[in-house]
This record gives C-alpha cells, structure tokens and sequence, in this order.
C-alpha cells in the first residue's frame, strides 16, 4: 500500500534501498545484452498553494513515445522508445535510455484530474494537476 508523501505524488516503487539494488541489478544485465529493454526515467515530484507537479527526465525522447493515464487516484507514466542507429553502433558508454519504461504515482485526492496538463521542453516532461478550489489555502480577514 502506498502513502502520501507530504511534498506531492507518492510514488508506488519508491527509491528505496530495494530500489536502488533493483537498479543496479538492471544495469548490469543491460551490460551483459540479456535486459529486456525496461529502465526507470528519473523525476522530481513536488507542490505549491495550486497544485501538484511531475517532472521526469526523457532526454531525446518524443511526446508522442509517452502515454499519461489517470485511474482512480493513480497516474500512469509509460513510455516506449528504441534507437534505430543502436545495431550499427558499438557504444562505449551508454546512458541516456531508451526501451521501455511504467511509473506510476498515487495521487492525493485534492487533484483536480479533469484540469491537468502536460508539457515537454528541453528533455523534460512536467505533468500538472491543479488543486481543486476547495483544498486550496485560503486567507480570513478579520474584521474589527
């Protein structure tokens, strides 16, 4: 079961210490040509008094490579992608991904799904859901 992390989205597959064993691991199959293509892009998550934000690193990637979903509280980041020029070159360093990738990320119920939007610049896709109007901090005047 996944929580809400106070800053914004909790993610389901945290970067915990299993994370980061699960990561390395993967890298050294895709090392040894046995991966089946699949990686993790790396995000930021956070929030401000309107709304929740994703960013999530896919350098050299196209929109049209990535498919957003919003399902009962959980957003569905998938991407598919493979390089056309990798069986003509011997690469001596490989970092910058490719393959396939899911994130997914639980949402808090102050969203508001229908208003969300999605932009990619520079390598970076930014996902926001605004706040619904009632969950937004609002300011007393006292009278007197």
């Amino acid at each position: 079961m996944s929580t809400y992390l106070p800053a914004a989205f909790s993610t389901v597959r945290p970067d915990t210490f299993d994370g980061q064993i699960d990561r390395i691991f993967d890298e050294a199959v895709r090392a040894f040509g046995t991966s089946d293509g699949t990686w993790v892009p790396a995000c930021n998550a956070w929030e401000d008094s309107n709304g929740f934000y994703l960013q999530m690193a896919l350098p050299g990637w196209e929109p049209k490579d990535v498919a957003l979903e919003v399902n009962n509280q959980m957003l569905s980041v998938k991407g598919a992608k493979t390089d056309t020029a990798n069986g003509s070159r011997n690469h001596l360093l490989r970092e910058i991904a490719d393959g396939r990738f899911v994130r997914m990320f639980k949402l808090p119920p102050t969203v508001d799904h229908d208003k969300a939007s999605a932009n990619y610049k520079n390598g970076l896709l930014t996902i926001a859901f605004p706040k619904r109007e009632e969950a937004k901090p609002r300011r007393i005047v006292i009278e007197g």
